[in-house]
């Protein structure tokens, strides 16, 4: 029986950004999810259950800080892991980001090269491998 692809959501408000992040993590066998804006990522997240979360900081509606701090207090996304893609790359930004319960923090180009694995929270023992440098 085949298993079912990884869900990935994407946070992210720019166009160019998710157009690239959704053509790789299909290529790469993931379904993709797209929110644009922290709001809707806090609900999708809430309702979907994906397996990993990349997700921007600077977003309409609500900011990444505050929509990862939602998700984070839902005891079923407490360990999904949420990596965080953003040109922010202040140290207060990341120390920020990890203490809200970001898995890591990468900037938005490290996304597209190289090769780091990090642990799905779907199917027990699931490794999903993502692309970063």
């Amino acid at each position: 029986m085949p298993t079912k692809p990884a869900r990935i959501l994407v946070v992210e408000d720019e166009t160019f950004l998710v157009k690239i992040y959704s053509v790789k993590l299909k290529k790469e066998g993931f379904e993709v999810l797209i929110a644009t804006d922290g709001e809707q990522a806090v609900q999708m997240a809430n309702e979907v259950k994906p397996d990993i979360i990349l997700l921007d900081l600077i977003l309409p509606k609500m900011n990444g800080f505050e929509a990862l701090e939602k998700m984070r207090a839902n005891p079923e996304l407490k360990n999904t892991p949420v990596i965080v893609l953003s040109n922010l790359g202040q140290d207060e930004d990341i120390k920020r980001a990890e203490s809200l319960g970001a898995t890591d923090y990468r900037g938005q180009g490290q996304f597209l090269d190289s090769g780091r694995h990090c642990q799905g929270s779907g199917d027990p023992g699931q490794t999903i491998a993502l692309n970063f440098t």
